[in-house]
């Protein structure tokens, strides 16, 4: 009899840092992937929260197929920055393009920490984001394990957070674009708020994290103001401790994959002085409604959920 070889096999997952980040490789995902590698980069997903494929020169297909085995995925962006583009599904990380959406220049969607759309009742699960035109130097992201820093509280603190809520909108406490601006016209014309838990339970593994960040948090719920600005200030600190953090150097070619559910990200602030273009290409999984440790689900305040497709 003829051995088959089991594809699952061939991938390598290799650790890149102490609570999360792995660099994978023995898989070519411009290929339609075997349920049973599909299977172990899920499981991979899971343990460590943030993927990083090498040497992958996709095509937007290539990526939508990718993305497609890990959910429905969503349209660009719940703004619909570009409607005219051909692949819907893609949202373009352009640095000039974004220089002319915020007013400012920028080098990215958003180069503060926060969780990808946490403003939505249902943010995306899984975000993946691949490189076509990077600097040489600099322009690194940043991803924090939200699982750890919950863990590593104090079991007095975590009593007290597992029973409030926060409010998620752009920008948080503190909008980061021009007036005036495309960025600013979106966010006031169409405004999405939601009421979030601030210890969210992981819907596949049951591990609960911290889901505020400043990028979209911008009050605890039930407090002071003054209150409120201590806890979060509090928070902030805790879920960007470089002990729970992996930074990672982007090469052309390259794609990450991260579990939107669990971790927070920031995206390079070291560019702003330097004349150079970065140019990604980013694409989301529908995500499912945060549920407390209570068992209470998030509340939309303003905006409509965000629904992937077929």
């Amino acid at each position: 009899m003829t051995a088959v070889a089991d594809p699952a096999t061939s991938v390598r997952v290799a650790p890149i840092a102490g609570h999360i980040g792995a660099e994978i490789d023995g898989v070519d995902l411009r290929a339609d992937l075997d349920a049973a590698v599909v299977t172990r980069l899920r499981a991979a997903l899971l343990e460590y929260k943030v993927l990083f494929f090498r040497n992958q020169p996709l095509t937007h297909e290539d990526q939508i197929r990718f993305t497609r085995h890990f959910g429905r995925i969503t349209n660009s962006h719940p703004y619909n920055y570009d409607p005219e583009a051909a692949h819907k599904e893609i949202l373009e990380v352009d640095s000039r393009k974004y220089a002319v959406r915020a007013g400012t220049r920028k080098y990215s969607y958003a180069n503060f920490w926060h969780s990808d759309i946490s403003a939505l009742v249902n943010p995306p699960a899984i975000t993946f984001l691949r490189s076509e035109q990077v600097p040489g130097v600099g322009g690194d992201t940043t991803w924090t394990d939200l699982g750890a820093a919950y863990t590593n509280l104090p079991d007095s603190l975590k009593q007290l957070l597992d029973g409030l809520r926060a409010e998620h909108r752009f920008g948080g406490r503190t909008p980061r674009w021009a007036s005036g601006s495309q960025s600013e016209q979106h966010v006031t014309e169409e405004p999405y708020v939601t009421e979030h838990p601030v210890v969210r339970v992981h819907p596949e593994t049951g591990e609960r994290g911290l889901f505020v960040t400043p990028g979209f948090t911008s009050r605890i719920l039930g407090v002071s103001p003054r209150q409120s600005d201590r806890l979060l200030d509090l928070l902030f600190e805790e879920i960007t401790n470089p002990a729970y953090s992996v930074r990672v150097r982007w090469e052309d070619d390259s794609i990450g994959v991260w579990d939107n559910r669990i971790t927070a990200h920031q995206a390079p602030t070291d560019l702003d002085h330097l004349d150079v273009v970065r140019v990604l290409h980013r694409t989301t999984v529908e995500g499912d409604v945060p549920v407390g440790p209570d068992g209470v689900r998030s509340v939309s305040v303003v905006g409509a959920p965000f629904f992937g497709n077929d």
